[in-house]
Parts: C-alpha cells; structure tokens; sequence
C-alpha cells in the first residue's frame, strides 16, 4: 500500500499540521517505507506462536502491595485557598 499526495495532504489536515509541496514528498517518502514495513510484518506466519510479555524468559518482578507513605491529606488541604467536606474548591472557568 502507498500513499498519494491527495492523502498526505488530508492526513496532514486532519493533524493540524501545514506542510508544503516538497515537504508533502518526504512525508510520502518515509509513510510509505513504514507502510513497507508493516506489511512485511504482516507476511510473517505467527501461526502457533504464543504471545509474551517479555521477550526473556524470566518472571516479572512485582513490589509488595504495601502502604509506603504516610497520608497528608490534612496538611495539603490546610494550604488549599477553599476546602469544602475534603474537596478542593476552584472558582469556574466554563458556564
């Protein structure tokens, strides 16, 4: 699969990005080849293969699901300009 320069410039629109004439060639250029590499990905036969987290073949080391901290809630909300019933109040910016 390629892409046209029609597309490039509609994909470019659709980013909010501006490009010009030449610039909407080397774009072109370097989706292409990455559309290239994906279908070549895509020929690959990965029938069989099971899908890893991790490409060595080790466990996955997990830390303790243990409270570390000591809450601050009190402390942070003395320093907030309006608390109301442990909610940060803020002035509103959207009507």
């Amino acid at each position: 699969m390629s892409l046209s320069d029609d597309q490039i410039r509609r994909i470019a629109r659709l980013a909010r990005i501006a490009i010009g004439e030449q610039e909407a060639a080397e774009v072109r250029d370097r989706l292409n080849r990455v559309l290239g590499l994906i279908d070549q990905l895509q020929a690959v036969d990965t029938a069989g293969v099971t899908p890893m987290a991790h490409p060595l073949d080790r466990p996955q080391r997990l830390r303790p699901d243990a409270v570390t901290e000591v809450d601050q809630h009190e402390l942070y909300q003395r320093n907030a300009p309006l608390v109301e019933r442990d909610l940060y109040l803020v002035p509103k910016v959207i009507e």
